[in-house]
Protein backbone atom coordinates (compact mmCIF):
# COMPACT_ATOMS: atom_id res chain seq x y z
CA UNK A 1 0.00 0.00 0.00
CA UNK A 2 1.14 2.90 -0.88
CA UNK A 3 0.93 6.29 1.09
CA UNK A 4 -0.42 9.69 0.46
CA UNK A 5 2.61 12.75 1.03
CA UNK A 6 0.92 15.65 2.25
CA UNK A 7 2.77 18.76 2.09
CA UNK A 8 2.41 22.09 4.02
CA UNK A 9 0.97 25.22 2.21
CA UNK A 10 3.97 27.04 1.65
CA UNK A 11 5.14 24.10 -0.69
CA UNK A 12 1.71 23.92 -2.40
CA UNK A 13 1.77 27.95 -3.46
CA UNK A 14 5.89 27.64 -4.20
CA UNK A 15 4.95 24.65 -6.65
CA UNK A 16 2.15 26.43 -8.00
CA UNK A 17 4.09 29.95 -8.42
CA UNK A 18 1.47 31.41 -6.44
CA UNK A 19 1.14 33.46 -3.04
CA UNK A 20 0.21 31.40 0.48
CA UNK A 21 -2.68 33.74 0.98
CA UNK A 22 -3.62 32.96 -2.69
CA UNK A 23 -3.80 29.43 -1.91
CA UNK A 24 -5.77 29.93 1.17
CA UNK A 25 -8.61 31.88 -0.76
CA UNK A 26 -8.88 28.94 -3.19
CA UNK A 27 -9.63 26.90 -0.11
CA UNK A 28 -12.46 28.64 1.15
CA UNK A 29 -13.78 29.55 -2.60
CA UNK A 30 -13.89 25.41 -3.18
CA UNK A 31 -11.54 25.31 -5.82
CA UNK A 32 -9.48 23.45 -3.28
CA UNK A 33 -12.22 20.07 -2.78
CA UNK A 34 -11.24 18.94 0.87
CA UNK A 35 -10.36 15.58 -0.36
CA UNK A 36 -6.76 16.68 -1.78
CA UNK A 37 -6.39 17.86 1.78
CA UNK A 38 -6.16 17.41 5.87
CA UNK A 39 -6.63 19.93 8.01
CA UNK A 40 -5.21 19.33 12.03
CA UNK A 41 -6.24 22.50 14.01
CA UNK A 42 -5.54 25.31 11.88
CA UNK A 43 -2.40 23.16 10.30
CA UNK A 44 -3.61 22.34 6.39
CA UNK A 45 -1.31 19.64 3.99
CA UNK A 46 -1.82 19.56 1.28
CA UNK A 47 -1.73 16.53 -1.35
CA UNK A 48 -0.42 18.65 -4.25
CA UNK A 49 -0.94 16.01 -7.53
CA UNK A 50 -4.62 15.73 -6.28
CA UNK A 51 -4.57 19.59 -5.95
CA UNK A 52 -3.33 20.10 -9.14
CA UNK A 53 -5.41 17.48 -10.52
CA UNK A 54 -8.35 19.55 -8.94
CA UNK A 55 -7.84 22.46 -10.58
CA UNK A 56 -7.39 21.59 -13.59
CA UNK A 57 -11.35 21.09 -13.62
CA UNK A 58 -13.84 22.90 -13.99
CA UNK A 59 -14.13 26.01 -11.20
CA UNK A 60 -17.14 25.37 -8.54
CA UNK A 61 -20.17 26.50 -9.75
CA UNK A 62 -20.68 30.30 -8.45
CA UNK A 63 -23.81 31.55 -5.83
CA UNK A 64 -26.54 32.89 -8.56
CA UNK A 65 -28.26 34.01 -5.99
CA UNK A 66 -29.93 37.61 -6.75
CA UNK A 67 -28.67 40.17 -4.68
CA UNK A 68 -31.32 42.04 -3.23
CA UNK A 69 -31.85 46.36 -3.81
CA UNK A 70 -28.53 46.30 -5.53
CA UNK A 71 -26.87 49.27 -5.62
CA UNK A 72 -26.16 50.76 -9.33
CA UNK A 73 -23.33 53.49 -9.87
CA UNK A 74 -24.99 56.42 -11.83
CA UNK A 75 -22.07 58.70 -13.69
CA UNK A 76 -23.09 61.71 -15.04
CA UNK A 77 -20.80 62.67 -17.61
CA UNK A 78 -22.45 66.35 -18.56
CA UNK A 79 -20.84 68.01 -15.83
CA UNK A 80 -17.54 68.81 -16.40
CA UNK A 81 -16.61 70.53 -13.51
CA UNK A 82 -16.70 67.59 -11.45
CA UNK A 83 -13.90 65.69 -13.34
Amino acid sequence: MTEDTYSPVDDLANYLSVKVPTIRDWVTKGYIPKTTYIKVGNTYRFNIPAVVAALKQEAPEQDTTPVKNPKQLELDFDDEENL
